[in-house]
C-alpha cells in the first residue's frame, strides 16, 4: 500500500512541474509509505510522478517507484495489490516479456505495454494508478471496480494534479479551492461524502471501476470498465450451484499473498470469524488475530472480546485483545481527525484496531468487511422491500406524504426520529426508502444545518434520489436492488474509504477478501435466490467449524460508544449520538474550505 502523486502540465501556458509541490504532496502521505520514497520529473518538466512506499511484495529496491518500463516509454506510480500478479506474470513471460523484479508493479507496466487501457480487465485486486505514456503524450488513471483504493484529481484547465488523498492535494498549495455544495450536503445526508464529490469545488474522485485518459491537448476520456452492481442486474435462471467454501477459500488464499506476515481483524461477527477460520486453514497454526473491545461494554452483550477469543482458541491463532476507553479516545481525537481524509461518522474502531496492529509490527491485516453487502446481512435487505411493497403501489403517495411531512416534521423532530415525518413521502420507492434507512439528517433539516443557499445548491447538484433510483433500477429483484445500493453507496463511500484512511494512518494495509470481483462473479447468479449463498452458509465453510455460540449469535452490528466518550469528556455538542458527532466532524473540516 502506498501514496501516489502525478502532475501533468498539459496546457501550453501551464507552468512547469514544481518539484517542491510534488514533494509537498508526497510527504503529506508519509504514513501511507514509510519504507521509501521516489520522484521523477520529465526532462521537459511537463510531467512529474512521486511515490511513498509501504513494501509488502518484493521488498527489495527493484520494487521501488515511480517505475519505468524497460525502454523508458512509460512510467507508473501505483497504490494497491494485484492478487493474481504471479499468474499474469507467467502469461506475459509466455509471450516473451522479461522481468527484472518480483513486484506486481512491473506486471502492471508490462500489461499496459501489451494491452493498453484494456489491462484492467485482467486485474484481480485493489488498486489506483497513474501511468505516463511518453509515446502517446498522455496519462492514464485507473481505479479498481469496488473503489477499495482512492484516487483524487484536480484540473484547473492547464494542469492535472492527482493523489491518493484529498488532504495531500491540498498540501501542494494548488488544489482545494472553492466549495462543493453537493459534498457538504451528502455528508449530512449520509454521514460520508458521496463520490465523485469532495468538500472542495476543484477536487473530484476518480469513480470506481473507471479509467481516465488525459492527452497532451487536455482532452479527457473516461471509461467504466467494470460496474460491480451490473453483476446483480441479470434476469433468468438461478444459475448453477456454487461451491461456496471453495470460492471463499480461493479469495482468502489470494488475499494472503505477501512477502510480510498477514494478520486478521477478528470480532464476534460471522464475517471476520469466517475469514479467520479460512485464513487459518491456508496459513496454518500461528496466524495473528486482533480484537478491539471497549471498556464501556465490558461484561455486556456488546463486548466483542469473549466470543472473539473463543474463535481464536478454535483456530489456534496468536490473539491479542486491545481494549479502548473514553480517556484514550479523547487523548487521540485530534490525531484521528487529522488522519481522516474526508469527513465520516465511522472509522473510529478501524483507526484504533489498526493502531494496535501496527504496534504489534504488522503491515497487512485481513478484514471481514463486505460480507453483509455480499450475502444480505443487513436488516435493510428485509425492511426496504417490505416498506416499498406496502406503500409503493399507492398513487400520488409522495405528494400526499410531502404535505403531511410539512405539518408533522416539527412535532416528529421533537418527539422521535425526524425520519418518521418523511415516511409517506419517501417510502414508496427504493431510493426514498434507502434514504430513510441510511440517512443521518433528512433533506428538510439541511437548511438549518448548512447555509440555506449551499443546502439548496448541494441538493440540486447531488440529486441523491435520482442517483439512488438509478442504482436500484437495473437489478432484477428487491434483494438485488438493496445489494446494489448497499454496495455502491454505504460500502464504497464509507466502509472502504474508512478502512483506507484509518489503516494508512498507521502504515497498515487492510485487505478485504469478501470484497473481490472474482468472488462476486462466482456467486452472482445465485445471490438472493432460494437456496443461494447466505451468511449462515458462509459461517459453515471453515474447517474446523466456528464455535456454536458464534454461529448462533444474532446480527447486532459493531457498536462504538462515541456518545459516552464525548459526554464523558465534557465535549457534548448539545445533540446526541451520531448527529452530534457529525456536526463536530464537519466543523473540523469546514474551516478548510475557501
Amino acid at each position: 500500500m502506498c501514496g501516489i502523486v502525478a502532475i501533468f502540465a498539459y496546457g501550453s501556458g501551464a507552468p512547469p512541474v514544481d518539484e517542491a509541490e510534488l514533494l509537498a504532496v508526497r510527504e503529506a502521505m508519509r504514513a501511507r509509505g514509510p519504507d521509501g520514497a521516489g520522484l521523477w520529473i520529465a526532462p521537459d518538466r511537463r510531467t512529474g510522478l512521486a511515490h511513498r512506499r509501504l513494501a509488502i511484495i518484493d521488498l527489495s529496491d527493484s520494487g521501488a517507484q515511480p517505475m519505468a518500463f524497460e525502454d523508458g516509454r512509460c512510467r507508473i506510480t501505483y497504490n494497491g495489490e494485484i492478487y493474481n500478479f504471479r499468474a499474469l506474470r507467467g502469461e506475459l513471460e509466455g509471450h516473451g516479456h522479461v522481468f527484472t523484479s518480483h513486484s506486481d508493479t512491473e506486471v502492471l507496466l508490462h500489461l499496459y505495454h501489451r494491452y493498453g487501457e484494456e489491462m484492467t480487465q485482467r486485474l484481480r485486486g485493489m488498486y489506483a494508478f497513474a501511468i505516463w505514456d511518453e509515446a502517446r503524450n498522455g496519462m492514464l488513471l485507473g481505479r479498481d471496480p469496488y473503489g477499495i483504493k482512492p484516487l483524487y484529481y484536480a484540473d484547473d484547465g492547464a494542469t492535472l494534479r492527482v493523489a491518493s488523498q484529498v488532504k495531500a492535494l491540498r498540501a501542494g498549495g494548488k488544489a482545494g479551492n472553492g466549495v462543493d455544495a453537493a459534498g457538504h450536503v451528502g455528508f449530512f445526508l449520509f454521514g460520508y461524502v458521496p463520490e465523485p464529490h469532495t468538500l472542495y469545488g476543484d477536487i473530484r474522485a476518480l469513480e470506481a471501476g473507471t479509467t481516465m485518459w488525459i492527452g497532451g491537448d487536455g482532452k479527457r476520456r473516461s471509461r467504466r470498465f467494470l460496474d460491480v452492481t451490473a453483476h446483480l442486474a441479470g434476469e433468468g435462471a438461478d444459475g448453477e450451484p456454487v461451491d461456496l467454501r471453495q470460492a471463499l477459500l480461493d479469495s482468502v488464499r489470494h488475499h494472503l499473498v505477501a512477502d510480510v506476515p498477514v494478520g486478521v481483524f477478528l470480532s464476534a461477527g460471522l464475517d471476520s470469524a469466517t475469514v479467520t477460520g479460512l485464513a487459518a486453514e491456508v496459513h496454518g497454526a500461528g496466524l495473528d488475530t486482533m480484537t478491539l473491545a471497549f471498556d464501556e461494554y465490558r461484561g455486556t452483550p456488546r463486548d466483542e472480546a469473549p466470543l472473539a477469543e473463543e474463535v481464536a482458541r478454535t483456530y489456534a491463532t496468536r490473539h491479542r485483545t486491545r481494549r479502548l476507553g473514553g480517556a484514550e479516545f479523547r487523548r487521540h481525537l485530534d490525531d484521528l481527525l487529522g488522519a481522516m481524509d474526508q469527513p465520516t461518522i465511522d472509522g473510529v474502531n478501524t483507526y484504533f484496531v489498526a493502531r494496535a496492529a501496527a504496534g504489534l509490527g504488522h503491515k497487512v491485516a485481513l478484514s471481514g468487511l463486505g460480507g453483509d453487502e455480499l450475502l444480505g446481512g443487513y436488516d435493510s435487505f428485509r425492511q426496504i422491500p417490505a416498506v416499498v411493497g406496502r406503500l409503493g403501489w399507492i398513487p400520488g403517495l409522495s405528494a400526499i406524504g410531502r404535505a403531511a411531512r410539512v405539518v408533522a416534521a416539527p412535532i416528529a423532530g421533537r418527539l422521535t426520529s425526524p425520519k418518521y415525518a418523511g415516511l409517506l413521502e419517501y417510502a414508496g420507492s427504493y431510493a426514498g426508502a434507502y434514504l430513510l434507512r441510511r440517512g443521518l439528517f433528512m433533506p428538510w433539516e439541511l437548511p438549518a444545518i448548512l447555509d440555506p443557499a449551499i443546502a439548496a445548491e448541494g441538493w440540486r447538484q447531488l440529486e441523491p434520489l435520482v442517483r439512488l433510483e438509478a442504482c436500484a433500477s437495473a437489478p432484477s429483484t428487491p434483494w438485488r436492488k438493496v445489494a446494489a445500493l448497499e454496495t455502491a453507496w454505504y460500502m464504497r463511500n464509507q466502509l472502504l474509504r474508512d478502512a483506507d484512511w484509518a489503516g494508512m494512518a498507521h502504515s497498515l494495509e487492510i485487505r478485504v477478501p469478501l470484497v473481490d470481483v472474482e468472488l462476486l462473479a462466482q456467486l452472482a447468479a445465485r445471490l438472493g435466490r432460494p437456496g443461494g449463498p447466505d451468511k449462515g452458509k458462509m459461517a459453515r465453510t471453515p474447517a474446523p467449524p466456528l464455535p456454536g455460540a458464534v454461529q448462533a449469535r444474532a446480527k447486532t452490528g459493531f457498536f462504538v460508544p462515541i456518545q459516552e466518550w464525548l459526554q464523558g469528556g465534557g465535549q457534548g455538542s448539545g445533540e446526541r449520538g451520531l448527529r452530534g458527532w457529525a456536526r463536530r466532524i464537519h466543523g473540523a473540516f469546514a474551516e478548510t474550505c475557501r
